[in-house]
């Protein structure tokens, strides 16, 4: 409330003024006001606490802490709340912790904006313990606002913490608090229908104010929504999860925080695909305000998304960057040298993504396991098995585990390494052993390492686990029969011995109706019944005359020039490419063919035409100037041809090979 400071008539006046402003929320009219008021005593106390009080009012954080530096001799210890609150809204907040506690009294509301400052430090048990003394300890009609301040705190240590609360949900805020603490327990299907009863009691609260509009409902609702699309998320129903994010994105809600972890989690779940959505989602991540509306987990997840999402943009420079600076602000996180390995596996740089996994192991031991893992799978993926089974065996936390021993001895195996598998069961049985004897892992270890060694023709070196599994159980046919073939190789008196614990033939027999089981439904087979026969019908022993005759086999059929008198050809069965006697076919004979010759001859005269085919004539000497062996012209005006002319249709002709053009690319 504003007062009066005394003084002359005009004074009094603006201080009606000041008084009335206040009442009416007048704020800028009251400052006004106020600074007259100021000139006539600058040392005014109470016209400068009404003073700071309407800059708050008007947002003006800044000028209001100056007001107070600039006073704090006059002012002393009558603006702490003020220049705390200040503090806290100019995001100074571990100023603002500093002032609340150097205040000589702690009133109620300082304990109010204390619980505010432990809760944006992250600081979760001590500002539980603050709300829930104000709760207990305060009557006034604040009581379900610091109920809701205190469900955020419970939502938010069940979120890192897994801590729960018992608290009423009357209002939507406080069923929401409700939900996000059951996220955080693990109990997604619960938290949905807890979000979806607060979204009934949000619509049901705003429905009952008439200036509240649909759109306004929308907004209120949006962060419910969106929390409800996370729920989906983690349920893999990402389809409805991404349908309802982008709603949310389409409101445009005030809240910084809101929009960018909605983003941020459309990211998630675009992974590789879709990036330029990602990168158009991206920029929310970047809005002004967003690092003091989110923990520094939420900040953190966001820019490990961001170094993930420039790897699959192909941004390899800039990915390298975001990666070192994350590492460089969190050393002992294992996701900045897993992003930048990535990255250089992308780039085929499997040694050098080997060497950070190597030095992060080496400088933080106690996160090495999931670091060991990859540098495995690079081995792997470089084809060196053995250095990728040396480096699993060096992950104590997952040494002895059934998957790892199963991962191990598949690898030597592959690498016809027995002798290292056989450690691998030894080092993991002797573990059991002294761990858990007895266990169901133990003896499971034992009998895979007994079959392994019998599948290797090891037998006597599984004589001593096939032993410990007899002993286990007596009653095990199957394991003494391995043990008695076991010994036999070693020790026959033993196998004989061990024999006598086999169950007789009797024992291992059993009441089968066999005609039953091979009329059975599954059966394969089925043994034909022979007919009964009755005494009377009985027939007479057969003679060797009436003995039926039994079917001769057909004589195979003969090649058609096939000569009883001479001797099969022994290389009758081999192909005839392969026969001593193939001399491959002959070249150069063709058959004449119709349109071969000189154009308009036919076969007939070209014969008549061909003196060396007379028998009359005599062979004739060459003339001079003439081509030897050449024949004259004929009779008839038909003259030999002096080059061969293309061949008609179906005769083949061979093509004449081209010559080498120079500087043709392809070379023909």
């Amino acid at each position: 409330q504003f007062g009066p400071g005394g003084g002359c008539s005009a004074v009094a006046s603006l201080w009606t003024e000041v008084n009335r402003c206040g009442q009416n929320g007048d704020y800028t009219r009251a400052l006004k006001a106020l600074t007259k008021i100021l000139q006539d005593n600058r040392e005014d106390v109470t016209a400068l606490h009404c003073k700071i009080v309407c800059l708050v009012q008007n947002g003006s954080f800044k000028e209001a802490l100056n007001v107070m530096n600039t006073h704090s001799k006059v002012l002393g210890s009558e603006v702490v709340f003020e220049k705390a609150y200040c503090e806290y809204r100019l995001n100074r907040v571990e100023s603002s912790l500093k002032t609340i506690e150097g205040a000589a009294e702690q009133t109620d509301k300082l304990k109010e904006l204390y619980g505010q400052v432990l809760y944006r430090l992250e600081r979760y048990d001590e500002c539980k313990s603050v709300y829930t003394d104000l709760i207990r300890n305060s009557q006034d009609e604040y009581e379900e606002e610091r109920k809701t301040n205190l469900g955020a705190v419970v939502a938010a240590m069940s979120q890192w913490e897994k801590d729960s609360l018992g608290l009423p949900e009357s209002t939507y805020e406080l069923c929401y608090n409700a939900a996000c603490s059951l996220i955080g327990q693990g109990q997604l299907t619960e938290a949905l229908n807890k979000l979806r009863q607060a979204e009934e009691l949000c619509r049901v609260s705003l429905a009952e104010d008439s200036d509240v509009t649909e759109e306004d409902i929308e907004s209120e609702l949006a962060v419910i929504h969106s929390q409800m699309a996370y729920i989906m998320q983690l349920q893999g129903r990402t389809d409805e999860a991404l349908q309802l994010y982008n709603q949310v994105i389409k409101l445009k809600p005030s809240d910084v925080g809101l929009l960018a972890v909605t983003a941020n989690n459309i990211i998630t779940i675009n992974k590789d695909q879709n990036v330029f959505d990602s990168k158009k989602k991206v920029k929310l991540t970047n809005a002004e305000g967003v690092e003091y509306k989110l923990a520094k987990k939420q900040l953190q997840a966001i820019d490990f998304n961001k170094a993930l999402l420039a790897m699959y943009t192909n941004q390899a420079e800039q990915c390298r960057k975001l990666s070192s600076s994350l590492q460089s602000q969190n050393p002992r996180h294992p996701l900045p040298v897993l992003i930048q390995v990535a990255q250089l596996s992308r780039e085929k740089q499997h040694s050098r993504a080997v060497e950070l996994l190597q030095q992060f192991s080496d400088q933080n031991p106690d996160k090495a396991s999931g670091i060991k893992l990859t540098m495995a799978q690079l081995y792997l993926v470089q084809g060196h098995v053995t250095k990728a089974c040396d480096v699993l065996r060096s992950i104590e936390e997952f040494k002895h585990k059934s998957g790892m021993v199963s991962a191990l001895v598949t690898m030597y195996s592959h690498e016809e390494d027995i002798d290292s598998a056989i450690d691998v069961f030894k080092q993991a049985i002797e573990h059991y052993q002294s761990e858990q004897p007895g266990s169901a892992a133990h003896l499971a270890l034992v009998r895979e390492a007994a079959n392994f060694k019998l599948k290797y023709g090891r037998k006597k070196e599984a004589i001593s686990d096939l032993e410990q599994l007899w002993k286990q159980n007596t009653n095990d046919v199957h394991t003494l029969a391995q043990l008695i073939s076991a010994y036999s190789l070693v020790d026959t008196d033993k196998a004989k011995a061990l024999s006598r614990h086999l169950p007789s033939a009797d024992t291992m027999s059993f009441n089968v109706d066999v005609d039953e089981l091979e009329n059975s439904h599954g059966a394969t087979y089925v043994r034909k019944k022979a007919a009964k026969v009755v005494g009377e019908n009985l027939p007479k022993e057969q003679s060797h005359g009436e003995i039926k005759k039994k079917r001769k086999k057909k004589k195979g059929k003969l090649p058609k020039n096939y000569d009883p008198k001479a001797a099969p050809d022994p290389e009758r069965w081999l192909p005839m490419r392969e026969r001593s006697y193939y001399r491959g076919k002959k070249k150069g004979k063709k058959k004449e063919q119709i349109g071969k010759g000189t154009q308009g001859a036919t076969a007939g005269a070209t014969a008549e035409l061909d003196a060396s085919k007379t028998a009359s004539s005599p062979p004739t000497s060459p003339r001079p100037g003439s081509a030897a062996g050449s024949s004259t012209a004929a009779a008839g005006g038909v003259v030999p041809p002096r080059q061969q002319k293309p061949a008609a249709s179906g005769a083949t002709r061979k093509k004449a090979p081209q010559k080498k053009k120079k500087g043709g690319k392809g070379g023909w």
